[in-house]
């Protein structure tokens, strides 16, 4: 009888990180916050030692081994998160009509974007916190995911349909992701 296929990946917990798990939720707590997500396939499992965090599954589908590729990137994202904030920047740009932003609460307000009297809005997420200044946006967060959402529903409220992007660049753009630059 053929030994069942098994794939097993490793994630190295820091000494100033906690992680805890209840049922199919992970806690990962450090110095810079908390982070709690649910991971909750049946075919993989996951271990959690002093040292390292297992994930591993026994003769995974191609769907299956991707998911543990997956589940091991959301696990390093939430350790590094706990331990220091990730930092996306945007940039704003404008030609014609000078934009006015500001943080109002959990959401950036964008006022006269291409001379429009309504103002257009921008939901923040989670924990991550924004600030302007000058013609950029900071954001920072422990959650990547939360920190990367919210910068790209900042993007997305100030794109214009139905132009030519090579002429009409008036915008607010993503220029740094989780500090290396966009190319």
């Amino acid at each position: 009888m053929p030994l069942a296929a098994k794939l097993e990946k490793k994630v190295e917990i820091p000494e100033n990180v906690t992680v805890s798990r209840k049922d199919d939720e992970i806690t990962v707590s450090g110095e810079n916050g908390e982070l709690t997500k649910v991971f909750d396939n049946p075919v993989i499992n996951i271990d959690i030692a002093d040292e390292e965090i297992t994930l591993n599954a026994i003769e995974p589908t191609k769907r299956e081994k991707a998911l543990l590729g997956t589940y091991t990137s959301h696990l390093q994202n939430m350790i590094e998160g706990v331990q220091k904030d990730y930092e996306y920047k945007l940039k704003i740009i404008y030609s014609h009509f000078p934009v006015k932003v500001r943080v109002e609460g959990d959401e950036v307000v964008i006022e006269n974007f291409i001379g429009e009297s309504k103002p257009r809005k921008a939901k923040i997420l989670g924990k991550t916190n924004a600030q302007i200044k000058g013609d950029q946006v900071i954001l920072n967060g422990p959650d990547k995911e939360k920190v990367a959402q919210t910068a790209a529903n900042i993007e997305l409220t100030t794109r214009i349909q139905g132009t030519d992007p090579r002429v009409f660049q008036d915008g607010i753009y993503i220029v740094e992701k989780a500090g290396k630059p966009i190319r």
